[in-house]
């Protein structure tokens, strides 16, 4: 059987990379549509006063004015890869926590249609732990006739996520700007000015024990620093360290009043940060 002339067999050799490669963007393609319905489970840490998922996706109608009031720019719109939430605020606490720079949560009062709420609807569902045992105090207002914030439910709580990484279980210090070199993340400094927050990383700290989570937490009393006992369980008992090194060791211990705001994560300085923000969970005693 003879053989093709050389330009044929070129052209039968470029129509199968042309056929491969468009196969290749199609299962691509495919493979992205499914995207959304993979991550659409994943839960978002939302504005203060948001509604129960459901209840949110449901009222927000995507205007993005809570977005344009936040002081720090903590609220992000979401993108395609979130599914059917696209389009609705959310929080990356890493990138940008709220840190109630606006005193009265301007996100909740821009809101047009109730998807955000100081007081929630009555006929609407509460899961569990969502509900604040009382209003929580924003200490840059405790000096205020009234220092509270008027929030019914939090938006999630604080969690200790990686203890082997947090520095205050170390006995460890932390000297320096908190985030690593060109992060971008505001943060309010009373000592510095009330009203007016100001990059984290112009804000360097000099601490003998890292004790930046509960220093950069807005509510008061949703964060303790508590001694850390010894492990009395190890057979046999782990030598004491040295003197200096880690002997004051403490734990942050995350309490009832926390809202869920995210600067704790936000100003962790471990990579990844020690402790986080579990969105929509409820306090459990």
């Amino acid at each position: 059987m003879a053989s093709s002339p050389p330009h044929k067999a070129e052209q039968a050799r470029r129509r199968f990379l042309r056929a491969l490669i468009g196969g290749g963007a199609l299962l691509a393609a495919g493979t992205a549509g499914w995207l959304p319905l993979a991550r659409g489970g994943q839960p978002r840490l939302r504005p203060p006063g948001a509604l129960e998922e459901d209840d949110f996706l449901a009222s927000c109608i995507k205007c993005g004015q809570c977005v344009q009031v936040c002081p720090v720019e903590a609220l992000k719109l979401a993108d395609l890869t979130d599914g059917y939430g696209v389009g609705t605020p959310y929080i990356d606490a890493r990138a940008q926590a709220c840190d109630f720079s606006c005193d009265a949560v301007q996100c909740i009062l821009a809101c047009p249609t109730g998807a955000l709420s100081y007081v929630k609807p009555k006929h609407l569902a509460t899961r569990a732990g969502m509900r604040l045992a009382g209003a929580p105090i924003l200490l840059a207002k405790e000096k205020d006739p009234e220092p509270k914030l008027n929030l019914k439910e939090r938006a999630g709580v604080a969690r200790l996520a990686r203890p082997d990484l947090c520095l205050a279980r170390q006995g460890k210090g932390w000297k320096g700007p908190s985030r690593e070199a060109g992060y971008k993340g505001m943060l309010r400094f009373m000592e510095v000015d009330r009203w007016k927050p100001i990059p984290l990383n112009e804000h360097p700290f000099n601490l003998e024990l890292c004790d930046l989570c509960v220093r950069a937490c807005p509510i008061k009393g949703a964060i303790t620093l508590e001694a850390l006992e010894p492990d009395q369980a190890s057979s046999p008992p782990a030598p004491p360290p040295p003197v200096g090194e880690g002997r004051n060791r403490k734990t942050p211990v995350v309490r009832e009043p926390c809202v869920g705001c995210g600067v704790c994560e936000m100003v962790c300085p471990t990579e990844p940060a020690a402790i986080v923000i579990d969105p929509r969970r409820g306090w459990e005693a």
